[in-house]
């Protein structure tokens, strides 16, 4: 008839039971190798990796009164002598012989911005092939303000040793130099600095705090 369900049956007519389920085993994975390998290989990164070198600035500082020689004197003209003040304010200022600036002697600090910096470092050594350069920065002036200084000399530096123009007129008047070097160096901020800027150069550039 249709519709019936026909059992198949097996073998010997006998009827199969309900299949117990089997039983699943416990898997452990043991992690203690894996452990041991990301130590491993933690301290060999850190054995083999190069650490950054710690950078040294080479600054260019007077001898101390005592200690100075007369070999250690250089003469220097006024007139190739180009200073550059970083007030307490961290404002710039420069002098250099006894030019002029807008009617004002610069044997007084004059003002400067910060971006014009390496333009004035140019134009001095370009027209005073024995420029030198002096730095005074103030105890209250930031950190910053003297490693800017020295990137702009370092800058300046690479820039006028490529300039061809440039090199032919200064070896002309430095013939027993080789290649261009910026001479440069940093100098105590005195009192009588301080006297200078708080008497006469805030009042004359109007730059008074």
């Amino acid at each position: 008839m249709a519709g019936d369900v026909i059992q198949k049956e097996s073998g010997g007519g006998k009827h199969k039971g309900l299949r117990r389920p089997k039983r699943r085993l416990g898997i452990r994975i043991d992690m203690t190798p894996m452990v041991d390998i990301a130590f491993l290989l933690l301290i060999f990164y850190m054995v083999t990796t190069v650490f950054a070198m710690p950078q040294a600035m080479e600054i260019n500082l007077p001898p101390k009164a005592e200690e100075e020689t007369v070999e250690d004197r250089v003469k220097v003209k006024e007139s190739n002598l180009l200073r550059i003040y970083v007030d307490k304010y961290n404002d710039y200022y420069y002098k250099i012989g006894a030019e002029r600036v807008t009617g004002q002697d610069i044997k007084v600090p004059w003002p400067i911005p910060a971006d014009s910096v390496r333009e004035l470092f140019i134009r001095y050594n370009w027209e005073r092939p024995k420029l030198n350069t002096l730095l005074l920065i103030h105890p209250e002036a930031k950190y910053s303000m003297m490693v800017d200084m020295l990137d702009e000399v370092e800058v300046v530096e690479a820039l006028l040793r490529r300039n061809e123009e440039f090199m032919t007129s200064y070896k002309a008047a430095n013939p027993e130099e080789e290649r261009f070097s910026f001479r440069y160096s940093i100098d105590h901020w005195s009192d009588r600095d301080t006297k200078v800027f708080d008497e006469r150069v805030y009042s004359q550039t109007g730059g008074v705090r």
